[in-house]
């Protein structure tokens, strides 16, 4: 079994658990505000790859009730637990990997899609996402910061499940967003405190296509 279709399998399971400690965790609002904040079209069409529990889907719509929000993730019971937080929610089963739409947006939000993806994945996320963005749309990515050669499977204090984490730097992501034609408009780095004690750092791009 792959790799990505493990990690997949533990956020299908470990749903509900996710949502109670994320859906309501506050540390990235300013970030998501600074999105909606770069899209001034009213009634804008959002994209939202890998939605979870819809924790930052719920955020958005408080902050923007005009957006058009499409949901997507390949865990069929984090879109059922969306649709509960966001009623109404447009939400659909798409591999962010294999992207098929055939209309465009003004925004996309990728909210910690990245760390389970790798290099070569998140290269052709951007290939992707840049034509499915209208001219001026903006596009949100959230990862965490490390070695990509520390890469590999962690397995949940309170369980066996597992899942495959992609740490990345960001001089590559940067590289990536140039070279498929976006202007980077925010940066950001925050200190997400773990049970251990210790802190991993994110990094957070803001990116407007040209």
């Amino acid at each position: 079994m792959d790799s990505y279709k493990i990690t997949i399998d533990t956020f299908n399971k470990q749903a509900v658990r996710y949502q109670e400690k994320y859906m309501h965790l506050d540390l990235y609002n300013d970030t998501y505000d600074t999105f909606c904040n770069l899209i001034d079209k009213p009634d804008a069409h959002i994209l939202e790859l890998a939605c979870g529990p819809g924790n930052i889907t719920k955020y958005l719509l408080a902050k923007r009730a005009d957006f058009k929000i499409f949901a997507t993730d390949m865990a069929p019971n984090m879109l059922e637990l969306a649709k509960a937080n966001n009623p109404g929610l447009e939400v659909g089963l798409m591999d962010c990997r294999n992207i098929t739409i055939d209309r465009t947006y003004d925004g996309i939000m990728c909210g910690f899609l990245l760390p389970y993806l790798s290099k070569e994945d998140v290269a052709k996320l951007l290939s992707d996402t840049y034509l499915l963005l209208n001219p001026g749309g903006v596009i949100y990515l959230s990862t965490m910061e490390g070695n990509y050669s520390d890469s590999g499977y962690h397995t949940s204090s309170d369980s066996k499940d597992k899942a495959y984490i992609y740490y990345h730097q960001q001089a590559y992501i940067v590289e990536q967003l140039l070279s498929n034609g976006f202007i980077v408009k925010s940066f950001k780095r925050k200190e997400f405190p773990n049970p251990a004690g210790k802190y991993t750092t994110d990094i957070i791009f803001i990116s407007e296509k040209k």
